[in-house]
């Protein structure tokens, strides 16, 4: 999930504040997200000087750590990092952040038509030799079509106008042939990016999975994206930046204004503090930038962009237990969870190490009021686990992102049909001299906590680069992979890249040999009296 705020970073060389007018000259201003502070961090180190300008009270954005007696500390927003997250991971190590794995030593749950199905790996195990067929062909066609689009522009993919023509539940009904692979299909939609199925592209969502290295890493928590969290909550990344940076970070300063008419570019926040530089970089979410006044207005295309692209829908759960009960009947505390009337998709162990309160977190996805979440969110959990004690929490935590003015939503920014091949190549485009990053522009993990350091990080180069202090070929600065979490390759066995699809099986075998088979076997069975009438 990924940590983004309404933060407005000013990045200045010379800072010096107006006794009257509160005007503040600058060199380069920042809008950005709570890990674009990484962008104010790399500059810092360049020689720069910095002020950022935040609109909440708080620094850290969509990563936002409570703290209370109850709880110790806990991540309402983005938690989760893992494998190939290698930015966040090697800034995390420079503050001195470390990182545990998310328990999954016990089962999963597949609960499915009112029955819970314990099992291990990313995926469920199915029995049904045509779900078999249908689930494996799903992933398989997901992989091999992201294997077409380029990360950084997949608007350049070969089948880019008819794949973003298509909404998720188009590719869904068009791929999957079982009803089993088009629930656990539209599940995979709405846990990975908060949205339903008819809601996004195709050629977004292909890419989206594809950038956050296939299906296999993204779903998964060993290996994959949801691996670890970080001892003492993810909110301490920004709050260590903030206090590397000092005074340079500003609280409660939305922007409301920004003009580049003049030599300079003029910024104002709703207190009617200004302030002057000569470059800007705006990394808070889209949408967001509606919220902001432009003299000269933006150019038709990102105008057209920026009110295109809506914010996912989640509230945050998090139920405490006096201990861990799940794992006493051999379960992890993960659940994929796929019913009708269920308000949840998905269930994560979020039991701290060296901590005696437990609890599971969980994504709603439907509208209830809030005296019904916990009841109906323990009964669900009851139910799947097979459990009165889950009946009885000691403590509930939430967090609605969909109440957030300065978030707009939860994970990210999702494109619908038709939207990327038309202003996908606006998404990194400099207007004059304002420079756009935020995880939504990051190539690898968009939407996630690294996406938001990446995009962060080349923002800041295409300063320098503009400035003269780097070479273009330096913007784009590939990662090393991480000593502490190294990533395992995602394989595949032979039948799974050799298996036929249903429809494909049906081919290979022909209607009409199948039933004629079908009907001589029958006879056959018939006149050796294996048959019996009634």
């Amino acid at each position: 999930m990924t940590s983004l705020t309404k933060y407005l970073t000013i990045d200045c060389l010379e800072a010096t504040q107006a006794t009257e007018s509160t005007v503040w000259s600058c060199s380069v201003l920042f809008l950005i997200c709570p890990l674009g502070l990484s962008a104010a961090k790399l500059l810092t180190e360049s020689g720069l000087s910095v002020v950022v300008l935040e609109a909440r009270d708080r620094v850290g954005g969509r990563t936002f750590t409570a703290r209370n007696k109850q709880v110790q500390y806990v991540d309402l927003g983005g938690a989760y990092v893992g494998p190939t997250q290698n930015r966040i991971l090697r800034l995390s190590k420079e503050l001195g952040i470390e990182t545990y794995k998310v328990n999954e030593v016990e089962h999963l749950i597949h609960h499915v038509k009112g029955k819970s199905y314990p099992f291990k790996g990313a995926f469920p195990t199915m029995w049904n030799p045509f779900v078999i067929l249908d689930f494996n062909n799903l992933w398989r066609t997901m992989d091999e079509m992201g294997k077409e689009i380029p990360n950084e522009a997949p608007w350049k993919a070969p089948h880019a106008e008819e794949w973003d023509k298509m909404s998720m539940q188009d590719f869904i009904d068009k791929v999957c042939w079982t009803n089993a692979s088009k629930r656990f299909a539209t599940l995979f939609v709405n846990v990975d990016v908060t949205s339903e199925p008819h809601e996004v592209s195709a050629l977004w969502f292909l890419w989206y999975v594809k950038q956050c290295g296939g299906t296999g890493r993204i779903f998964s928590t060993t290996n994959g994206g949801q691996e670890r969290k970080f001892v003492g909550g993810s909110g301490q990344i920004s709050e260590k930046l903030m206090e590397r940076l000092g005074g340079r970070v500003k609280l409660e300063k939305p922007v409301v204004r920004i003009d580049q008419s003049g030599e300079n570019v003029i910024v104002e926040t709703l207190d009617h503090e200004s302030y002057e530089a000569k470059y800007v970089v705006s990394a808070i979410p889209p949408v967001l930038n509606l919220k902001i006044h432009f003299n000269p207005p933006l150019p038709p295309m990102r105008n057209q962009l920026i009110s295109r692209v809506p914010m996912g829908s989640v509230i945050k759960c998090m139920v405490y237990y006096k201990e861990p009960f799940w794992r006493k009947k051999d379960y992890c505390g993960t659940m994929l969870i796929e019913d009708e009337e269920a308000v949840i998709g998905m269930t994560l162990d979020d039991t701290k190490p060296n901590c005696s309160r437990c609890i599971v977190f969980f994504l709603v996805f439907k509208s209830l009021h809030f005296s019904h979440r916990k009841k109906r969110i323990c009964e669900l959990y009851a139910k799947v686990l097979g459990s009165e004690e889950a009946l009885h929490p000691v403590h509930y935590e939430e967090k609605n992102w969909c109440e957030e003015q300065y978030s707009g939503g939860c994970y990210t920014a999702y494109f619908p049909p038709g939207i990327m091949t038309q202003f996908g190549r606006i998404i990194r485009q400099p207007v004059g001299r304002i420079y756009f990053a935020g995880t939504e522009t990051a190539t690898e993990w968009s939407g996630y906590m690294e996406g938001a350091v990446q995009a962060g990080e080349r923002a800041a180069r295409e300063i320098l680069c503009s400035m003269g202090k780097i070479s273009e070929g330096e913007i784009w600065k590939s990662e090393p992979e991480s000593v502490d979490v190294p990533a395992r390759p995602i394989t595949t066995t032979f039948w799974e890249r050799n298996l036929p699809s249903v429809p494909g099986l049906l081919r290979l075998v022909g209607f009409s040999t199948f039933f004629t088979s079908v009907a001589a076997v029958g006879l056959f069975a018939y006149k050796k009296g294996l048959l019996v009438r009634n």
